[in-house]
């Protein structure tokens, strides 16, 4: 797949956060058939289990990429996670490069339903998920917009 566009980060965000001392600082990248892909290497600071990428840092890769993928729709829509539903295939191992892959399967004006991947450094999946999303109220996004004093695409 080629990329066609990098999405903004923010400041404080756990995923995306470029000003978060204990974020993951990950950048966000649009490709030709819509989905939405980041590249991560776990580090030591995020094992569950030795040698093991926590399940719940999984399950935020998971949250915010399927949900960025909405972005790539052309309607930027403030949205909201109202279920995610994982199954882990297999341990996603610490020190290696992995793939997080989000696509929509279903975009309304109330919200989408999304899937996604995290794909080890052989391309194998060690863990797939499904989500819905539900749009946020004009008056919580003006609210929220206020909030954010940092949403810009960050240079590599």
């Amino acid at each position: 797949m080629d990329i066609t566009r990098k999405q903004p980060n923010s400041q404080m965000c756990f995923i995306c956060g470029m000003h978060n001392p204990i974020g993951l600082k990950t950048f966000f990248y649009e490709q030709d058939d819509g989905s939405v892909v980041v590249r991560f290497t776990p580090e030591e600071q995020h094992q569950g289990y030795p040698g093991v990428l926590h399940g719940g840092i999984a399950t935020a890769l998971l949250d915010e990429t399927i949900g960025r993928a909405s972005m790539t729709a052309g309607r930027e829509q403030w949205m909201m996670t109202a279920k995610l539903e994982l199954r882990f295939l297999k341990p996603v191992p610490i020190g290696q490069p992995l793939t997080v892959i989000g696509r929509v399967d279903k975009l309304s004006r109330h919200g989408m339903s999304g899937s996604g991947e995290i794909r080890l450094a052989d391309d194998s999946v060690a863990v797939e998920a499904k989500g819905l999303f539900v749009t946020l109220p004009d008056e919580q996004k003006e609210s929220l917009e206020q909030l954010l004093p940092m949403w810009e695409v960050v240079p590599d």
